[in-house]
C-alpha cells in the first residue's frame, strides 16, 4: 500500500502514483510602519494541497474503473483520511480535481496509457483537532474500563 484516501488503496492494481508534491501556504500580510520597515506579521496556515500525479498503463496497473472510483469519491464532496503506507498520516482531505490524458489507444478506443493528475486540499484545522484531546479519550477509556472491572467483580 502506498497511501490510502478514504477506504482508496493506492497501489499497483488501483492507482499507482509516481509523484506526490505538497504544498502549504503560511499567511504573512505586511503592515506598514511610518518611518520604520513593513513588518509582516503570522496570522498561520493557509491552505494545503497535495497532488499526485502519474501514469497508468491498464493492462498492468488500474484504469478507468480506478479512476472512476477516485471521481466517485469526488461526487460525495466528502473529507477523507489520507494515510501513507510509512504511517505518515497528513489530516483530512477533499478531492479538487481529478485530471486524466488518455493516450496511445487500442483498436476499440481503450486507452494504453492514462496520464492523471489528482488534486487534494486539506480541510481539517489539525491532527489534534481531528483526533480529539489523546488524554481525554484516554481517560474516558480507563473511566469505562474501571466501570468494567467493577460490574465483573460483582458478576464473580
Amino acid at each position: 500500500m502506498m497511501l490510502t484516501l478514504g477506504l482508496f488503496v493506492f497501489q499497483l492494481q488501483t492507482v499507482p502514483y509516481q509523484s506526490l508534491q505538497r504544498d502549504v501556504d503560511y499567511r504573512w500580510p505586511v503592515n506598514n510602519r511610518v518611518g520604520l520597515r513593513p513588518l509582516p506579521q503570522f496570522l498561520g496556515v493557509n491552505e494545503e494541497k497535495i497532488t499526485l500525479s502519474g501514469v497508468l498503463m491498464p493492462e498492468i496497473t488500474g484504469g478507468k474503473l480506478s479512476l472512476l472510483a477516485l471521481n466517485l469519491m469526488a461526487d460525495e464532496g466528502k473529507a477523507w483520511p489520507l494515510l501513507e503506507g510509512s504511517g505518515t498520516i497528513y489530516g483530512m482531505f477533499v478531492v479538487n480535481s481529478v485530471s486524466e490524458t488518455h493516450t496511445e489507444h487500442f483498436s476499440n478506443g481503450a486507452a494504453r496509457r492514462i496520464e492523471f493528475t489528482l488534486t487534494l486540499t486539506r480541510v481539517d484545522e489539525s491532527l489534534a483537532a481531528m483526533f480529539g484531546d489523546m488524554k481525554a479519550q484516554a481517560d474516558g477509556l480507563l473511566d469505562q474500563a474501571g466501570g468494567l472491572t467493577g460490574q465483573l467483580g460483582g458478576l464473580l
